[in-house]
């Protein structure tokens, strides 16, 4: 199958904007991921994105993905020009987000009778299917994908979609390359990082440190923590702004050498490994990948009670979830892991399962392919998702 995959931007060139966040987002992580596997399953797919800076190629290939720029002024005509001339022979598209441009290839496929599945990877995506010439053109689509069930709702609720229409389908990752650690494994990297004590708690905070996902709220909750199990670590993983790890490592410093600020890492993984519990106090997100790999790793987390993170997190069997900025109540929770071993491998293994059986390439990418083909599993008649959650219209 020749898929026509379309996302806002496919970045290139820095890593890291001057503010220190990094240039690419969530949504192209995932169209790259997902171009990949397709393509490991004997599809061709090419990626049609905005082009932004005048020194990248309109056209080029990499590694084996059809990356195709579209020049601002007049994307509308080049994307029917290529899809009637270079790519006439597209037989799916697949949009991920709602890049304003992709209404002309919806329009096309339309006229084509060719399937388009549109992806939402965050709430904020979210349209009003009855307002707007755009939006209209959004709510035509063959097949819709929610990654998270506050998605899903949207879409029903919000973009008035068809409930036979919408798929509950998480975005997915290769979980082999976040295993879960043996403890000869878990003990050397302790050792690795300056942790010999085996009995010393660590707590990991892996994402990207900005106000949105809750690092203000991480500065209250280690103080609680450190007053109460002086011996207990923690580790922060990831880029950022600078001022934001500037404060961080501020409070490091007063914490009694307890905090590790390590910034921006490529491979998070020994990370993941080396500790005992996660913590993520994000405001909000979509289907969040830096949880689905803690987890995929083995570590029970504490969360944000927000959509997406109810997707992964449920109480006493993978992990908990409290409410938004309540310093006192993650404190609590994480404690509690830290003083109950026992429950605490249990949901190790729970975790470390869920992930395995619902956000492993290997039971995504074929339901993804099938989708972006025309044959979807969707919501059903009897109103659940795929993983048996209850959804409304309401």
């Amino acid at each position: 199958m020749k898929i026509g995959l379309f996302v806002k931007d496919f970045a290139v060139g820095k890593k890291f904007a001057a503010n220190g966040l990094p240039n690419k987002s969530g949504a192209e992580f995932h169209a790259e991921n997902h171009a990949r596997q397709l393509i490991g399953r004997g599809n061709e797919v090419s990626v049609w994105a905005k082009k932004r800076y005048w020194f990248t190629k309109a056209r080029e290939n990499l590694d084996g993905i059809d990356l195709v720029r579209l020049h601002g002024g007049f994307r509308w005509l080049e994307i029917l020009l290529r899809l009637f001339l270079t790519h006439r022979g597209i037989d799916a598209f697949y949009i991920i987000g709602t890049p304003k441009f992709a209404v002309w290839a919806i329009l096309y496929a339309r006229f084509c009778k060719r399937p388009v599945t549109l992806a939402l990877t965050g709430k904020a995506e979210i349209f009003d299917g009855r307002a707007g010439w755009r939006n209209k053109i959004f709510a035509s689509c063959d097949n819709y994908i929610a990654t998270t069930h506050e998605i899903l709702n949207g879409f029903i609720r919000q973009g008035n979609i068809p409930p036979e229409k919408v798929t509950f389908l998480p975005h997915g990752i290769d979980t082999a390359r976040y295993p879960r650690p043996g403890l000869e494994r878990k003990l050397a990297l302790r050792k690795r990082h300056g942790i010999t004590d085996p009995a010393v708690k660590i707590l990991l905070f892996c994402a990207r440190i900005v106000v949105n996902k809750g690092v203000d709220t991480l500065q209250k909750i280690w103080p609680i923590i450190h007053g109460k199990d002086p011996s207990a670590h923690l580790f922060i993983v990831g880029g950022g702004r600078h001022e934001l790890l500037a404060e961080l490592r501020e409070m490091a410093d007063a914490m009694d050498g307890s905090v590790t600020v390590v910034g921006e890492v490529d491979q998070p993984q020994e990370y993941y490994q080396m500790s005992d519990v996660y913590v993520f106090p994000s405001r909000h997100e979509g289907l969040p990948t830096s949880l689905i790999e803690a987890m995929s790793s083995g570590l029970p987390a504490v969360v944000s009670d927000i959509g997406g993170c109810d997707d992964l997190i449920f109480d006493h069997e993978t992990g908990f979830r409290v409410n938004t900025e309540d310093a006192e109540a993650f404190a609590d929770r994480i404690l509690y892991l830290f003083r109950h071993d026992e429950e605490c491998r249990e949901m190790s293994d729970r975790a470390a399962s869920y992930v395995q059986e619902h956000c492993d390439y290997s039971q995504v990418i074929w339901r993804l392919e099938e989708i972006i083909g025309g044959a979807g599993r969707h919501v059903g008649e009897n109103g659940r998702g795929t993983d048996g959650h209850e959804q409304s219209a309401d």
